[in-house]
């Protein structure tokens, strides 16, 4: 996160008070280890990667007609119904005593034994009522394996066999103008479509989340793709549909992907433990900056890298070890830092009950530290 012109005082003075807490979805669409898929399609069923072009003709689409309906197979529409207690004003208005909260998406089939990955905002919350509508129509509850809020990703369970997973792709391998399909429940139309290509490989931003860089592409996606299906012209799956960036909260040909290579990994996860478990030292996101050569000459910090801790919460870990505002964070582990999102992200990896070390320039001066690391309990949204 980087700060324009404001002084440390007064980002100081911001940050008092702010605890940690994740965003899973921004502007998301939708209001934002499980046993492998079967093999790769057959050669005439799949799409090559790379239009072939004859001398002196523009490249030829891709059929992507096979790849959509294998993709449809795997697909599912997802129902998730919350209820809430009224306020004692509400009743006495006449008003119901519980209200349902319903959210609608899309997930996808990853396992012949009914596992669904979807997005955890579409899921909402493990008591909540769910419903997966499978690919044959047939509608059936689901149980909450595990949901993971900061990257915006659930495991669900349904009782079918026989089901049609997609095979995994390799979200590393994606290139920038590969084509790409998009599936899921847009505006409750089902099994639906859209074909775009990949704009980005790698999208990473503060608008977006801490944890996750993101597949952007201009597949149309809109309300009710959330937890679809993005596949690759080999009918692999690459990535889980999550979010979109509109201004009107509809598609504008800039739509955010989870990349399998991290979706398989929490799913793993989830399976395994029925949460994610991420490092903690204390450190607020929201109360650090990273530092600019605009921000380091306007408040005389010494050096144009690093992180500062604007705040954070009185009696964490960080303070405990001895930390203070305005501290710069320079390395964890050796590992110089850059950026608020890189420590972060390492703080994340750290294994629970394993000490930090961690560097900080204090008035010119590097001071170390170590910080006991535990367990991040997120933010319920």
């Amino acid at each position: 996160m980087s700060v324009s012109p404001m002084t440390l005082r007064r980002l100081v003075f911001l940050s008092v008070g702010v605890m940690a807490g994740f965003v899973a979805g921004l502007i998301v669409s939708g209001r934002l280890s499980a046993t492998p898929g079967e093999g790769r399609p057959s050669p005439a069923a799949a799409a090559p990667r790379t239009a072939q072009a004859s001398a002196g003709a523009l490249p030829t689409m891709p059929d992507l007609s096979p790849v959509a309906e294998r993709a449809i197979q795997a697909s599912v529409n997802i129902s998730s119904t919350q209820y809430f207690q009224t306020n004692s004003w509400f009743r006495a208005m006449g008003g119901d005593a519980v209200v349902p909260q319903t959210s609608l998406g899309s997930g996808v089939i990853v396992s012949p034994d009914g596992y669904v990955l979807t997005n955890s905002h579409v899921a909402q919350t493990a008591s909540a009522d769910i419903q997966v509508t499978l690919p044959n129509n047939q509608t059936l509850p689901a149980k909450v394996v595990g949901i993971d809020v900061p990257s915006d990703l659930a495991l669900l369970k349904v009782k079918a066999t026989g089901l049609n997973p997609l095979p995994w792709g390799d979200s590393s391998k994606l290139r920038v103008a590969e084509w790409v399909l998009a599936v899921g429940n847009p505006f409750e139309f089902s099994q639906t479509v859209t074909q775009g290509i990949v704009s980005n490989v790698n999208r990473h931003d503060p608008q977006l989340a801490i944890y996750n860089d993101f597949i952007q592409t201009d597949a149309a996606i809109n309300p009710g793709n959330s937890g679809g299906a993005l596949v690759d012209s080999h009918g692999e799956l690459v990535g889980i549909n999550t979010m979109i960036y509109s201004q009107n909260n509809g598609f504008s040909g800039i739509s955010f992907a989870i990349p399998v290579n991290l979706a398989q990994e929490i799913m793993k996860g989830l399976k395994a433990n029925g949460e994610i478990r991420r490092g903690w030292i204390g450190l607020d996101p929201e109360g650090l900056a990273t530092v600019t050569p605009q921000l380091a000459q306007e408040n005389r910090l010494g050096t144009d890298r690093g992180v500062v801790i604007a705040g954070f919460a009185r009696g964490s870990a960080a303070a405990r070890a001895g930390l203070q505002r305005l501290d710069i964070v320079t390395k964890l582990n050796g590992t110089e830092i850059r950026e608020v999102d890189q420590l972060q992200r390492l703080v994340a990896a750290l294994p629970i009950g394993s000490t930090a070390a961690v560097e900080v320039l204090r008035d010119s001066h590097t001071l170390k530290f170590e910080i006991p690391v535990s367990l991040m309990v997120p933010r319920q949204r």
